[in-house]
């Protein structure tokens, strides 16, 4: 009975200490899964915090250098300002120059307009002078005009008047005949009212060269047209024209207006010009 007894006390005994450490065991494998869980949390965290701390110290860095780019942008605004300033300074001085320079051409353009608008003006006076000493010339010299003896002729204010040497001299000769000195009388008159022209009077003889007894008065035609241009000019100095507006001047066969293949052509050509122009 005893025995049966102390049998069952033990393994009572030893149920309640099973149990205890079944219960103790359970603990501990909680204890150790809470410690893998924070571990790996840990471990987690930790990674967390390594990214972080490497996006922080990106972030500074950039931080960084937009802080220095700002700093270069300021100081660049600010020497951008006072380039802007000198050129707007600049500018506006350029400016006051170009409306000063402005003014003055147009003040310099009003006073050419009315320079222009006199000289125009000056110019059309001379143009009646000249057509009117044209008209008087015309009128003078009708007749040896009407006769195919002289030609007047005028262009861009030149006035010309053109005579056959055979109305003033004889053949060879270089005298004014009596008839020829008629003829230049008609001129004396319009010629000294003339007064702003100079007066040109010009030799001019055909191809044909000087011979025989001739050339012991005259070498060449050079000398024979000079001697017919002074002689005219003479005449008319003493028919009262100012000596200092005329003036003599020898051609030769030089400038021939006609061929001196026919007659009439070296008729032509043997001449006097003269001519009125603008003095010097």
């Amino acid at each position: 009975m005893c025995k049966r007894v102390l049998i069952y006390a033990l393994s009572c005994l030893f149920l309640l200490s099973a149990s205890g450490c079944m219960v103790a065991e359970s603990k501990y494998l909680k204890k150790v899964e809470e410690a893998d869980s924070r571990t790996k949390e840990l471990a987690e965290l930790q990674k967390t915090y390594n990214k972080l701390s490497q996006e922080n110290a990106e972030l500074k860095n950039r931080f960084n250098r937009l802080t220095e780019d700002a700093a270069v942008l300021t100081a660049d605004k600010k020497q951008l300002e006072d380039i802007l300033k000198a050129k707007s300074d600049t500018l506006s001085k350029n400016i006051n120059e170009m409306r000063q320079q402005v003014a003055d051409l147009r003040s310099e353009n009003g006073r050419l307009s009315d320079e222009i608008v006199e000289l125009q003006k000056a110019k059309e006076e001379k143009v009646k002078e000249v057509s009117g000493t044209y008209e008087q010339l015309l009128a003078n010299m009708k007749n040896e005009i009407s006769q195919g003896q002289v030609t007047i002729s005028e262009l861009k204010g030149k006035l010309t008047v053109n005579m056959e040497a055979a109305i003033l001299f004889d053949s060879g000769r270089a005298d004014i005949k009596p008839e020829g000195m008629e003829i230049l009388d008609k001129l004396v008159d319009t010629l000294k009212s003339a007064k702003d022209k100079a007066i040109r009077i010009e030799g001019h003889t055909d191809a044909v060269q000087i011979s025989g007894v001739l050339a012991r008065t005259f070498a060449t035609n050079w000398e024979l047209s000079a001697a017919r241009a002074i002689n005219v000019t003479k005449f008319l100095q003493q028919q009262g024209i100012d000596p200092q507006y005329l003036s003599a001047a020898a051609f030769a066969e030089h400038k021939p207006v006609a061929d001196n293949s026919s007659k009439e052509g070296r008729a032509r050509n043997r001449r006097i010009e003269i001519t009125l122009v603008a003095k010097d």
